[in-house]
C-alpha cells in the first residue's frame, strides 16, 4: 500500500479528493482537541504556544530563537515574546553559542523540565480517563499508532 501512494504522489499534481477530505477532518479534529486541552488552564499555566515551544525546545535540544520561531511557523518577534516570558519564569535559560558569539542558545532548565512533566501529566490524565470509559482497545490501538504519524505530518508543514 505504501508503494501505491508513492506510485499516487508522482502520478499526479492534483490533490486527491480523498486527501483533502482527510486533511480537513484532521485540521478541525486537532483544533478542538487543543483548544479544549488548552481551555482547562488554570492561572499561572503555560498558554499553548508557551507549552508549544518549551516542548518543542526540550525535543529539539540548544537552538536560537530564529530556529524555534522557524520550527513553529511563526515570526522571530512573536517568538522572542514567547521565549521572554518562559525565561522570566525560569524555565529557559539563554546561553552564548560556542560557534558564533553573536547567537544565543535557548535550552530547557530543570524548571522547564518539571513544568513540562507536569503540564503532560494533567493533559495525559484527563486522557487516560476518557479513553479508559469512552473507547474500545481496538480504538485506543488505533490513536497510538496514529500519534507518531501525526507528529510526523506536523514536523512536514
Amino acid at each position: 500500500m505504501a508503494s501505491r501512494a508513492s506510485d499516487d504522489r508522482t502520478e499526479t499534481l492534483e490533490p486527491h479528493p480523498a486527501l483533502i477530505g482527510v486533511a480537513t477532518r484532521l485540521r478541525i479534529s486537532i483544533g478542538t482537541f487543543r483548544r479544549r486541552s488548552h481551555e482547562a488552564l488554570s492561572e499561572g499555566d503555560l498558554t499553548g504556544p508557551q507549552l508549544t515551544a518549551l516542548s518543542r525546545l526540550e525535543r529539539l535540544g540548544a537552538v536560537t530563537t530564529a530556529e524555534l520561531a522557524r520550527r513553529e511557523q511563526i515570526t522571530p518577534q512573536a517568538m522572542g515574546a514567547t521565549v521572554a516570558v518562559l525565561e522570566g519564569r525560569g524555565l529557559v535559560a539563554r546561553t552564548a553559542d560556542p560557534a558564533d558569539g553573536r547567537r544565543w542558545l535557548l535550552t530547557v532548565t530543570d524548571a522547564g523540565r518539571s513544568v513540562l512533566s507536569s503540564e503532560r501529566s494533567a493533559v495525559a490524565d484527563r486522557m487516560v480517563a476518557a479513553m479508559a470509559t469512552s473507547f474500545t482497545s481496538e480504538e485506543i490501538a488505533t490513536l497510538d499508532a496514529a500519534a507518531p504519524l501525526i507528529e510526523r505530518l506536523a514536523d512536514l508543514f
